[in-house]
């Protein structure tokens, strides 16, 4: 009677030791890796506690108190609230921003869109031409508030030679109340345009070919192509941009700093130039924060409208 084979098993691994090796060492690397990730985002908050949020809150508490530094605060409630709006320079500075920012609307919001519709029909040269456009914003805002002070010159100034030239009479470009914040708005404007033509730039490429083929196709002049094609496809964009203009314009301040002084006559008075001067100048510091809180409750408005249109659009 022949004997029975015998057949070996296959040796089993031991895969559930495995596995109980593994997970651990998976969730310390779970935890490590969450506590690299939260030590980062804590260094944030960190520098945003320190540098933005702390400041914030130390203004809006400083402007409920009389501060010189030079002698301990005292808390006066809203006693710098009340001067400041009976300060007539306080309603002066704010009808000043006002008009700055309706100038710099007039200005500084059609000419980067004009200028970028015009660059965009060039087909040779675009870098060469956004490169001059964008080379303002690189001067330093000191070299071209001296430079245009040179263009503004009454004497040997470039606008009144031109005009000469012209056989037209020499102007007080700065020295004029009536032309002092135009000219200011000027300068600004071509200081700034740069960033916003490339904006807008970037904006009307992303706008299809085939509706611009199909209004010629339809016989639509130029300015009826942008009526109805290139407003309507940029119009988010612009709208952002006057937004983003508007918190940028209220807060001018080299400008008239450099250029007028605030002068003539108190015309050229800003938000910020007087916020300067409580601070600086009189050194009121308590009223000086009470106007920055007042400013940034009318900017964080704006901010608001800001933050709801990207958020819909979103």
């Amino acid at each position: 009677m022949a004997a029975p084979t015998l057949t070996r098993e296959p040796k089993r691994t031991a895969e559930p030791q495995k596995h109980s090796v593994d997970h651990p060492s998976r969730l310390r690397r779970r935890i490590r890796e969450n506590l690299t990730a939260y030590a980062f985002l804590g260094a944030g908050l960190i520098c945003f506690a320190l540098f933005s949020w702390y400041p914030i809150v130390r203004g809006i508490l400083l402007g409920f108190q009389q501060v010189t530094f030079a002698r301990p605060s005292t808390w006066v409630g809203w006693d710098n609230y009340q001067r400041l709006f009976d300060d007539p320079l306080f309603a002066t500075a704010w009808k000043n921003t006002g008009y700055f920012t309706l100038l710099a609307l007039v200005f500084g919001f059609v000419a980067p869109f004009a200028t970028a519709v015009v660059l965009n029909e060039f087909r040779h040269a675009r870098s060469y031409l956004r490169m001059t456009v964008y080379l303002p914003v690189m001067l330093p805002p000191i070299v071209t508030m001296l430079l245009w002070r040179w263009f503004y010159d009454p004497g040997p100034g470039l606008f009144n030679n031109v005009l000469e030239m012209l056989h037209l009479p020499a102007q007080q470009w700065l020295e004029s109340e009536n032309l002092a914040m135009v000219s200011l708005v000027l300068v600004s404007t071509w200081a700034n345009m740069g960033t916003t033509t490339l904006i807008y730039l970037a904006a009307l490429g992303s706008v299809p070919g085939e509706l611009y083929e199909a209004a010629e196709l339809d016989g639509a002049s130029i300015r009826r192509r942008l009526w109805h094609v290139t407003i309507p496809q940029t119009r988010f964009i612009l709208m952002i941009t006057l937004l983003l203009q508007i918190i940028g314009t209220m807060q001018v301040f080299v400008e008239p700093y450099v250029l007028t002084g605030g002068g003539p006559n108190d015309a050229t008075v800003t938000v910020l130039l007087l916020l300067y001067r409580y601070a600086f100048v009189y050194n009121d510091f308590g009223m000086a924060s009470a106007m920055s809180t007042v400013l940034f409750i009318v900017l964080g408005l704006f901010a608001a409208v800001y933050l709801r249109l990207t958020r819909s659009k979103g």
